[in-house]
């Protein structure tokens, strides 16, 4: 592999592209017309504009890529995260193209991209599943006969789902029907299927995941758990790892359940197995993410590797270098994903101009980072500026040092979830490890994040203060 296009954009861009050159491969990086004077435009050693703003006619135009690859002789592509990287047809096209494709088969792709399909074919590894249908639903009185079957409160889901789109919590009967038509309707407008399964609503539940990493000789490993709880609109905010609740033994059972998970579809590269944990630390599994996860830079802190490296190294057909017995949890890692987005506002997206934009330094900081100041935030786009990653040798250590680093993260212009994520390393229930997926609902308020604010306001200005009459006291001479 001489040459290597990244079909994305900011900071995941920016990111394979840093592994792709340590391994002396050279990088093209394709962009929209927004994002001409981006920093991946610059980082790579060619770039090709490939259309105007809307991703529809730029990072999705999976046609225009291909064609861009073959005039560059190009031999692999990495999607990232995010746009054409669970598209199975674009990872088909590279196959007719003989175009390396840095991610899974096309036929993994497909099959896990179902989360119906899903289901069904990890049954034969008696992986533990939610309470639920095994095939989609369209006919709402036969639904509301199955959802009373299963007990409410239940789970309406869409098959090819994603980001909370197309799902909704029904608590009695009563509300199912105009519940199921929303959801049915959702599913249709944002992935043009409204198959729609239902299941047991799990009350109070974490959200896990596993990194699995497979090669094309039979291997798979996991590199342990991402606790992501912290979560709005049921998309992650905060990641860590490894989890605070899991035991080694309740550790292992979730890894070989993963590993068998991308055993049942030939897995190749890296993925992330997604379970919800009950109260009572049973364990379901949710679905697959057939890609590189936004996470993955806490799972790479505490196992000590480079994913975008084993990545590329097993799509060359390489075996994995590294058996499940070498791997050790060492320490612990945190990400808070920065968003121009207002946490006083229910997190609604915050566009404007990078007035002011200095990252964090320092021991143990890490930003994965896609803009500089004096950039606009584009509305074409997800709102991620950033991703803010801490380690430490431990739980407590890492918190401490993500603290530090949100308040030397100085950005003006645009409202961030900065402040958000002070509130969740700062609170009780965070730091004790004792929350679960309800955690913004349960403890975030917009009054809380004023008082927050304003006190740190008020102990700014005592020391402004305090430092103003003792320079002043200094500079008095005496009669």
């Amino acid at each position: 592999m001489k040459k290597l296009l990244v079909a994305n954009r900011g900071e995941i861009a920016i990111r394979v592209m840093r592994t792709a050159k340590k391994m002396g491969i050279k990088t093209v990086a394709v962009f929209s017309e927004a994002d001409r004077n981006s920093p991946h435009v610059q980082h790579a050693d060619q770039a090709v504009c490939i259309g105007p703003a809307p991703s529809n006619e730029s990072y999705l135009r999976g046609d225009k890529i291909i064609e861009v690859s073959k005039e560059l002789n190009v031999d692999a592509i990495h999607p990232g995260y995010g746009f054409l990287s669970e598209n199975a047809d674009f990872a088909e096209l590279c196959e007719a193209n003989n175009i390396l494709f840095i991610g899974p088969r096309s036929k993994a792709i497909r099959v896990m991209g179902s989360k119906l399909a899903a289901k069904e074919t990890v049954k034969g590894y008696n992986i533990p599943m939610v309470p639920g249908t095994d095939e989609a639903i369209t006919d709402i009185p036969e639904a509301k006969k199955i959802a009373k079957g299963i007990g409410f409160p239940i789970l309406i889901k869409a098959s090819a789902g994603g980001g909370g789109k197309g799902m909704r919590i029904v608590e009695n009967e009563a509300e199912f029907e105009s519940q199921m038509d929303r959801a049915i309707s959702e599913a249709k407008n944002a992935f043009g299927d409204g198959s729609v399964f239902i299941e047991k609503y799990v009350a109070s539940p974490r959200h896990i995941e596993i990194q699995i990493m497979a090669d094309m000789h039979g291997n798979v490993i996991h590199l342990f758990e991402r606790e992501c709880s912290v979560q709005r609109r049921h998309q992650k905010v905060v990641e860590e790892a490894p989890s605070a609740v899991l035991t080694p033994e309740l550790r292992n059972q979730m890894g070989q359940a993963a590993i068998n998970v991308a055993r049942s579809c030939d897995y190749i590269g890296a993925g992330t197995v997604e379970f919800l944990l009950d109260e009572n630390l049973n364990f379901y599994f949710l679905e697959m993410n057939t890609r590189l996860q936004v996470e993955h830079p806490v799972s790479e802190w505490i196992a000590g590797v480079d994913l975008v490296e084993l990545q590329i190294k097993v799509a060359r057909g390489e075996h994995l270098n590294i058996i499940q017995e070498d791997l050790k949890i060492n320490g612990h890692a945190l990400e808070l994903r920065v968003y121009a987005e207002d946490p006083m506002n229910d997190f609604l997206p915050s566009v404007g101009n990078l007035e002011v934009y200095k990252l964090p330094e320092g021991e143990n900081i890490r930003v994965d980072n896609g803009f500089e100041q004096g950039m606009d935030i584009p509305i074409y786009y997800d709102p991620m500026i950033s991703k803010l990653i801490t380690y430490g040798k431990t739980r407590e250590e890492a918190i401490e040092v993500m603290i530090k680093a949100i308040d030397n993260y100085h950005i003006k212009g645009v409202e961030t979830t900065l402040p958000f994520g002070r509130f969740v390393f700062e609170h009780e229930a965070f730091r004790s490890g004792n929350f679960d997926t309800h955690f913004v609902k349960k403890h975030f308020s917009h009054s809380l994040l004023e008082d927050q604010e304003m006190l740190e306001a008020e102990i700014a200005a005592k020391i402004a203060l305090k430092h103003f009459l003792m320079e002043q006291k200094l500079l008095k001479v005496p009669n």
